[in-house]
Parts: structure tokens; C-alpha cells; sequence
């Protein structure tokens, strides 16, 4: 993998338009590979009794969702926390970030979009005003319109509420394109779905890490969905983007230090 940083044109264009793309995170031969692992992922899914097709957000069984992917190869745990993955995620977000989830999707021939949302409006109330979350899509196989690329709203990170959304929010979708191996990164305000797969024989696999700010739970309590064997292999690092310390809901409160509120030495609470 690529171990460098973000661009900061990227930087610029995540924090201006609400989404970036960076290409050539991975070469081919690591998009083949990863791709290989995300297929023996699903398999294995499926045999833990954990479904790859979910009515409740796909028309049809062509949309294969991958959920757990920390738990089911340790490959996914290094991708999660790429320097470039990391780097556009604090850009949003702070320092603090965390990995809140990671999943993955596959549209095959036939598949259908999913609803219209963005993806800060399905965990936190509305106002939303500021970046509370971010997506970063890893591209393991080209991108397109016609292969089910996903379908954004330029803009719509600006709206707050959901009177904002327009009647015609669907009719002003675009979509992300991209060459395999790519970044895009997606403030979670932009209003977005899955793209329909209208081709006869390509697949259009996607990853979707999804990073917080540290106030916000996770989507995934990773104390239950991580094994203790894969609890055992993390680093401090690791356990500290999954929240798996002590310590929750740090970095976003208030300086309390004496210096910081102007307070002398000694001087009672």
C-alpha cells in the first residue's frame, strides 16, 4: 500500500466540497488480493450466520454487504488505519477520530440503489451542522456510473435538517468515479445512495470505513463484535481508534486546566 498522507489538494477538496478522491492508494496486485479477501470474507460470513443480503436496505440479493470486516481478516484491520485513510479522516474530524464501522459492499449485475440518506442523519438528530463523521470508500475494482458507482448529491453537506432536502434531491444524484485502487473520501452530511449495477458482467466492490468524532458511539460495539483471539493481536494504536480502552467520550470537552481558564495556582474549586 501507498503509506503516504493525504494530498493537500485532497485535503482542500474534502474540507470545500464535502468529498475527495485520491488514486493509486493500492496497485493492482493489492486490489486483486484484497478483492480475493473480500470474496473469501463474504464466504465466511455467511457461515458464521451472518447474512450478505439485507432486504431492509437492498431491493434485491445482486447488493452483497459484508459487515465485521476487523473480525474476518487482519488485512482489513490494516486498511482501516492507513496513513492516507487516517489522515483524511482527522483532516474532518479532529485527531480523535474513530473507527465507528467497516463494512463492505459488492454490486453485482442487476443490482438495484438502496434509499436516499446521508449517513450523519441516520446516527445523530438534526441540526447537523458541523462534520460529526466522514466515510472513507476504498475502490477495489473500477468505478463507474453504468457498475453501480455511488450516487452523491454535490452541495448537500450543507443542508441541516430534512425540510432541506429537495423534491428533486434524486434527480440531482452524480456519480463518484474512480479507477481501482482509489480513495474517495464523503463528509457523512452528504446526501447519497448506492448506485444501480446496469451492466451484464461487471462487479463494483467498495469499502466503506466509517470514522466519528470520540463523543458519538460507534456503530459497532467492537467489545462484542470483535473476538478476544483478534482483541489479543491489536496494538495500543489499534485499541485506541476502536475505543477499546477505559477511557470513552475524550476530545471534544472543554480545557479544564488552570492555565487554560485563567485560574491561579492552588485556587479553590
Amino acid at each position: 500500500m501507498d503509506s503516504g498522507a493525504a494530498p493537500d489538494g485532497a485535503l482542500r477538496a474534502l474540507a470545500e466540497q464535502g468529498w475527495c478522491r485520491v488514486p493509486g492508494v493500492l496497485n493492482a496486485t493489492q486490489c486483486a488480493h484484497a478483492l480475493e479477501r473480500l470474496h473469501a470474507a463474504a464466504s465466511e460470513s455467511e457461515a458464521r450466520g451472518v447474512s450478505t443480503f439485507m432486504p431492509v436496505l437492498d431491493p434485491n440479493a445482486a447488493n452483497v454487504r459484508v459487515f465485521y470486516l476487523l473480525e474476518l481478516d487482519a488485512l482489513f484491520r490494516e486498511m482501516i488505519r492507513h496513513p492516507t485513510a487516517l489522515a483524511l479522516a482527522r483532516a474532518l474530524l479532529g485527531p480523535h477520530a474513530m473507527i465507528s464501522n467497516f463494512t463492505a459492499n459488492i454490486a453485482k449485475p442487476g443490482a438495484r440503489s438502496m434509499a436516499l440518506h446521508s449517513d450523519q442523519s441516520l446516527v445523530v438528530p438534526e441540526p447537523w451542522v458541523q462534520p460529526w463523521a466522514i466515510n472513507i470508500i476504498w475502490c477495489l475494482t473500477d468505478v463507474t456510473f453504468e457498475n453501480g458507482g455511488t450516487l452523491h448529491i454535490p452541495g448537500s453537506q450543507h443542508w441541516q435538517t430534512r425540510a432541506d432536502v429537495p423534491a428533486d434531491a434524486k434527480a440531482r444524484l452524480t456519480p463518484f468515479e474512480a479507477k481501482a485502487g482509489s480513495i474517495v473520501a464523503m463528509d457523512a452530511r452528504m446526501w447519497h445512495t448506492s448506485g444501480a449495477n446496469i451492466t451484464a458482467d461487471q462487479d463494483r466492490a467498495l469499502l466503506f470505513g466509517y470514522y466519528s468524532k470520540p463523543f458519538l458511539r460507534p456503530q459497532v460495539n467492537w467489545n462484542a463484535a470483535l473476538s478476544p483471539e483478534t482483541q489479543a493481536e491489536l496494538d495500543e494504536e489499534m485499541r485506541e481508534l476502536l475505543g477499546l480502552g477505559v477511557t470513552a467520550n475524550t476530545g471534544e470537552g472543554v480545557d479544564l486546566s488552570p492555565e487554560a481558564n485563567g485560574l491561579l495556582e492552588g485556587a479553590p474549586a
